[in-house]
């Protein structure tokens, strides 16, 4: 699956929230958690155990749109969806996160593998992000036929689409044909 906005990274590991929520690419119809298959090639290019059973592959969709639907609030600086914070609070309990401490920091983890080690690192990164301030800043593009998720770094964080290039400029043609039509 090809990242469409390579120019907006999300930093650390809301990164990889960013990335498992482009799982889906929806003007394609891609769905890397469509299937066992289509899982474990994503999942060995992004480190993780792809192991997964059909219902956990289920589960794992809705939590990425759930995700999504979360970062389209963004957008309003809405809070975090009652839906989304439901499925994250019960990905957190599945995965029976434990806390190591070394000499100079400590790091929670969560226990298992295949799905419940993915969702565990997406519970986490979101947490972290929500408490550092970067969680409002990871948005899907507002284009129905898109929404890939983008970390929005403008200074003004009112960024709308994935990239200016591709969605903003389609955008703004079919507003300049909306007018050229009427006018």
């Amino acid at each position: 699956m090809i990242d469409k906005s390579p120019v907006s990274p999300a930093p650390g590991e809301l990164e990889f929230v960013r990335r498992f929520v482009n799982t889906l690419d929806i003007e394609t119809g891609v769905d890397s958690l469509a299937d066992a298959v289509s899982w474990k090639t994503w999942a060995a290019g992004h480190e993780v155990d792809g192991a997964a059973s059909t219902a956990e592959l289920a589960y794992a969709r809705d939590v990425r749109e759930a995700l999504r639907a979360a970062m389209l609030a963004n957008h309003d600086r809405s809070p975090m969806p009652a839906t989304t914070a439901r499925l994250l609070t019960e990905a957190a309990s599945r995965a029976r996160f434990s806390l190591r401490f070394e000499a100079q920091s400590a790091h929670f983890t969560g226990a298992g593998a295949g799905m419940h080690e993915t969702l565990s690192r997406v519970v986490l990164a979101v947490a972290a992000a929500m408490n550092d301030g970067t969680w409002s800043r990871l948005k899907a593009c507002v284009n129905d036929e898109c929404q890939w998720g983008f970390y929005d770094k403008s200074r003004s964080r009112t960024g709308q689409w994935c990239s200016m290039e591709i969605c903003g400029n389609r955008a703004k043609q079919a507003r300049w044909r909306d007018a050229s039509a009427r006018g």
